[in-house]
């Protein structure tokens, strides 16, 4: 009992944590504006970890790749933890033999690359999730106050996503139809992610 109710708090910590990171990085992919009150509490969260780590991890063609990488170590480190608590995660050890009959013996890195494998579709998941609620706020403010202050926020995000399913679906009576085919077409990625997940499990 102890041990799940430590996990489901680490497990809500972590996603916290990983939404924030996740945020930052689309943000900053995307050039949304960060002088917001969404923009200022994510670098408030994430500052403290992101910038001793961007010393080392550098960004690339404009990408917060130290954002980026925390968010999967937070699944990772996570997901690490929770397997092996349950003991579904063993490291077990191996034997290998030379050319020479000499006999060496190490453990299994496989579970390492599983943990490795799910903190990535983790994080890819959580992602998806953050698109999906960052094209519906935008097609609410459409609707509602399309000159609220935190309609360019989610415009900046969203309409990159958007752009390409503008170029083929037209405006079916002024209505803009793209943000349906997205959370259509996003949400059948996430169900490739799931199976994806239970693949890697179950090997």
């Amino acid at each position: 009992m102890l041990i799940q109710l430590f996990i489901f708090l680490l497990d809500a910590v972590s996603g916290f944590l990983t939404v924030a990171l996740l945020a930052r990085f689309i943000l900053q992919m995307t050039k949304a504006p960060f002088r917001n009150p969404l923009g200022q509490f994510v670098i408030a969260m994430t500052d403290w970890v992101v910038r001793p780590v961007r010393r080392i991890i550098p960004g690339f063609f404009g990408w917060d790749m130290a954002s980026l990488l925390l968010a999967w170590l937070a699944q990772a480190l996570v997901l690490g933890l929770a397997l092996g608590l349950s003991g579904t995660l063993t490291a077990a050890p191996f034997e290998s033999v030379s050319g020479q009959g000499d006999v060496f013996h190490g453990v299994s890195l496989a579970p390492i690359f599983m943990v490795a494998l799910l903190a990535v579709l983790a994080t890819i998941k959580i992602a998806c999730y953050l698109l999906l609620g960052a094209v519906l706020v935008s097609a609410i403010f459409s609707w509602v106050n399309p000159h609220a202050p935190m309609a360019d926020v989610f415009n900046a995000i969203s309409r990159p996503l958007l752009r390409p399913f503008r170029r083929w679906i037209p405006d079916i009576g002024g209505v803009d139809l793209s943000p349906l085919a997205f959370i259509l077409l996003l949400q059948m990625g996430m169900m490739v992610l799931e199976r994806l997940r239970w693949v890697v499990l179950a090997g």
